[in-house]
């Protein structure tokens, strides 16, 4: 679990996040969305630990990370998987080095046990064929399972995943959804998902966070988002009339 309290980050006088309280639990789908400019990136890139932030606390399994050793520290980041928005493969790696990766630098394995824990990874994320392939001749969706393949290849305990989706085609995007929640159950991962993709709150939101203006607005999970009066919630969820249309039907059957 990643517990947060009252978090504040600020970039000059530009005061991005404002007080935010939350908790992502562990073998869920944790989602962060919200509007262009509401914080969610940098609030994902303080739970990464990437950026300091001046008040407040982030705690993984009860761990204040700020309090912590270097080494302390180093121990944590060797227990998180990223899936990037683009991917982020190496261009001049095979598929196979790619998902290697990440066992070359942080286990001391052999040679013959970090090739069975890629080919076990590649068949997890259904990619038996693939070893010798380069990223250029991968589609977007392969490419995507790649990514998934190295960021779990070490057993992580947490699973960051920035905007999973983006650039896929709308049955691609549901595959790469229903992959994530299954290895999230599977292995009992902490999964934290930044998504702007509806379908993705719908489908795998068990638990999701609203940012509006550096605040949290809301929190609930797909099951409740339906039921919600919060304005900011329905004014960017039901911002289409397809899921307008979604919310008056399930209502008017839940009544």
């Amino acid at each position: 679990m990643i517990e947060v309290k009252d978090l504040h980050k600020s970039f000059g006088d530009a005061h991005i996040l404002k007080g935010i309280t939350t908790s992502f639990e562990k073998g869920k789908t944790n989602l962060i969305i919200g509007q262009s400019g509401s914080g969610k990136t940098v609030f994902l890139k303080c739970l990464l630990g990437l950026f300091p932030y001046e008040q407040g606390t982030i705690s993984y399994n009860g761990k204040i990370f700020q309090n912590l050793s270097e080494d302390e520290k180093r121990d944590i980041r060797a227990e998180i998987g990223m899936v990037f928005q683009g991917s982020a493969l190496f261009d001049s790696m095979t598929i196979a080095e790619n998902v290697m990766f990440p066992l070359r630098m942080f286990t001391k394995l052999s040679k013959s046990e970090m090739e069975d824990r890629v080919n076990f990874v590649l068949k997890r994320v259904n990619l038996i064929d693939a070893h010798n392939k380069m990223p250029s001749e991968a589609s977007g969706g392969m490419q995507k399972r790649v990514a998934i393949a190295r960021a779990i290849v070490n057993n992580p305990k947490y699973l960051f995943c920035d905007e999973p989706n983006s650039g896929l085609d709308p049955k691609t995007a549901i595959v790469i959804d229903n992959l994530i929640q299954e290895i999230t159950d599977e292995y009992q991962m902490t999964t934290v998902i930044n998504s702007h993709d509806m379908n993705s709150v719908m489908e795998i939101g068990e638990k999701i966070v609203f940012l509006k203006d550096g605040y949290k607005a809301w929190e609930g999970s797909n099951k409740t988002i339906f039921k919600t009066d919060n304005e900011a919630v329905t004014d960017f969820v039901y911002s289409s009339e397809l899921f307008k249309k979604v919310r008056k039907m399930y209502l008017e059957e839940n009544q």
